[in-house]
């Protein structure tokens, strides 16, 4: 059976701690891909403007360059509005139905699992892979979510720090890749 892992998220932008958590996704459960589905918008930050698509995907494919167990899937973008992940779940769920699914999320998600849209069905499809946070303690996912917690390459970055050391006229090349910061300077993004 094939092992996917499927990484939900805005990516606004990417960066390197996304690539840890994905590699060490890859390497505990053994997956033989993940994919990157970038939010057309996320519906617990409704308010939060986005950089344009375009510009977000480009900087994923700047920085999974050479990655070939990583994966873009724009589904999400293709679907426009609110991106909600029980939809994608079925949409991978009938692309590969022999796959078992791996959903990674924040540790901050975890508590909120419940009032995710049509919870039961997406706690049979998928089991949780928990990114934890650097200084706070874990918590268990609620019945009837399934998960467990990476061991390896918590980092504690952040878009949003980013994006404000974006404006800042602050350095980001250690924390992006100096492929996607070049990007992000050329496109004036985030300023």
């Amino acid at each position: 059976m094939q092992r996917i892992g499927l990484f939900g998220g805005s990516f606004d932008p990417v960066h390197l701690g996304h690539l840890l958590v994905a590699q060490a996704a890859r390497e505990e459960l053994q997956l033989k891909r993940i994919y990157f589905i970038p939010a057309a918008q996320s519906p617990f930050k409704p308010e939060q403007p986005l950089a344009p698509a375009i510009e977000r995907v480009r900087l994923l494919r700047l920085a999974l360059a050479g990655r070939t167990d990583c994966e873009i899937d724009e589904q999400e973008l293709s679907r426009a509005g609110v991106s909600y992940s029980i939809d994608t779940v079925r949409n991978c769920v009938r692309r590969f139905p022999e796959a078992q699914f791996f959903y990674l999320i924040g540790a901050d998600h975890v508590k909120s699992l419940p009032q995710w849209r049509e919870a039961d069905e997406l706690a049979r499809l998928v089991e949780f892979v928990i990114i934890p946070r650097p200084g706070q303690p874990p918590v268990e996912p609620p019945p009837p979510f399934r998960g467990r917690y990476l061991s390896g390459f918590p980092l504690g970055v952040s878009s949003s720090q980013i994006r404000e050391r974006v404006r800042a006229g602050r350095p980001i090349d250690l924390l992006v890749g100096p492929a996607v910061a070049e990007a992000i300077r050329n496109n004036g993004l985030y300023l």
